[in-house]
């Protein structure tokens, strides 16, 4: 039986391991009927074979057998004198199927249908690349090193997807070696010279986001949710949390024993500090939160002009600046506000917050109950012994504890 080898006409068609077979199948047999429409005006009575295994095709003709002298289509049918010349036995009426020889179609037929079906192979490439990326905005994935210029590096996925780092989305100190393997979110897809480009990003705040839901379960399962990312690629992030489980601290999940779960993330991030705050609908807390690890002693706030003036001792104000003026500058945009820091002149004065401020920590009659008791202020709160306070307030000394714990944290540096 005559047959066409394709595995070395065809490699492309070989190399299209992410295409499903039936697809490949169906892109040879429409590339084939295209040339027999061309050469005998009408496919319909052609069957086109293919072994994608082998590389083995054949075409088959079937043709009427008709009255010598009643034939009216040569495509379509073939004279009963001329049928018995490979079948004997063969009736008038009966179908012939012979095989066609694809050198019939001419060496130049040939070679245009070898570039259609290169062409149509790279159309399915670039759709499946697609299909798979375009849905995946603001996910992880992982790629391997394959080639570093200086204005982007090339990755490869699992199964061979080029994948774009440009330098632009790079940590500042990230330095990729070839081979190596390297996490980064899908920024976006975008077209390039009419083939799909997959840009990554490691400076993206989605990335942190991400590695942040794959290290804490919490996050994941929607306990714990993330308000806000403000991020300073390779030198600081503020990621504000809120917890839907009055039982789940979010900044300890976050956290997690002893760092275990922010250490892995921080190396990821080429040791960018992350500060973990809890998010609150209260603006001046949320502002001395935002502002860590400086510890503020009061502040001026101006919530029509989204200002707010922050003043605190000599020792704390390059805290609050930060490097580069970095923690102040991701405080604003965390917070929405613009800050100014001033020195604080009197020394002699200490910060306060009003109980009434922690409402959304503290449960309310919990407040109205420390309050009978004449502590109105966080510190008014924690200059009392817990046992004063289980006493004189009638309170439960595990909800004690956890108000003092709670009131605390506002007056300790991270």
């Amino acid at each position: 039986m005559a047959s066409i080898n394709l595995i070395e006409s065809f490699t492309e068609f070989k190399e299209a391991e992410n295409i499903d077979r039936p697809t490949l199948m169906k892109v040879l047999e429409d590339v084939f009927k295209t040339l027999l429409r061309k050469k005998y005006g009408s496919d319909e009575n052609f069957d086109v074979i293919v072994n994608t295994d082998k590389g083995d095709l054949e075409i088959i003709r079937r043709r009427e057998i008709v009255e010598d002298g009643q034939v009216e289509d040569p495509n379509l049918q073939i004279a009963y004198s001329e049928a018995i010349k490979t079948e004997p036995d063969y009736q008038v009426g009966e179908e012939v199927y012979e095989e066609v020889d694809i050198f019939e179609f001419g060496r130049r037929a040939v070679l245009a249908a070898k570039q259609t079906l290169s062409a149509r192979i790279g159309d399915l490439k670039k759709n499946i690349l697609l299909a798979k990326y375009a849905d995946r905005a603001g996910e992880i994935v992982s790629g391997e090193v394959y080639q570093v210029w200086r204005k982007e590096a090339l990755l490869l996925d699992d199964e061979g997807n080029e994948l774009l780092l440009p330098k632009s989305e790079q940590i500042p100190s990230d330095f990729f070696k070839k081979g190596e393997t390297v996490r980064a979110v899908v920024k976006k897809v975008e077209m390039r010279n009419n083939m799909p480009a997959i840009i990554l990003s490691r400076t993206s705040t989605e990335f942190l986001g991400k590695l942040l839901e794959i290290e804490v379960p919490e996050i994941f399962d929607g306990l714990i949710v993330i308000k806000k990312i403000v991020r300073e690629p390779g030198e600081r992030a503020k990621v504000a949390v809120e917890s839907y489980d009055d039982r789940i601290d979010p900044v300890g999940a976050c956290v997690g024993m002893k760092g275990s779960r922010i250490h892995g993330i921080v190396r990821e991030l080429r040791n960018e500090n992350i500060d973990i705050i809890n998010f609150t609908n209260n603006t001046q807390l949320l502002i001395q939160r935002s502002l860590t690890p400086a510890k503020i002693s009061h502040m001026d706030l101006d919530a029509e002009n989204q200002y707010v003036a922050v003043y605190l001792k000599p020792d704390q104000v390059s805290l609050a600046i930060g490097k580069k003026g970095v923690n102040i500058k991701l405080a604003q945009e965390l917070t929405g506000y613009e800050i100014d820091v001033y020195r604080d002149e009197d020394d002699d004065e200490e910060y306060d917050i009003d109980l009434d401020e922690f409402s959304d920590e503290i449960d309310g009659w919990i407040i109205d109950e420390l309050k009978k008791v004449g502590c109105d202020t966080a510190r008014s709160v924690l200059n009392l012994s817990v046992e004063e306070l289980v006493r004189r307030a009638d309170l439960e000394e595990k909800t004690v504890l956890d108000v003092r714990r709670i009131l605390k944290a506002e007056f300790e540096a991270e």
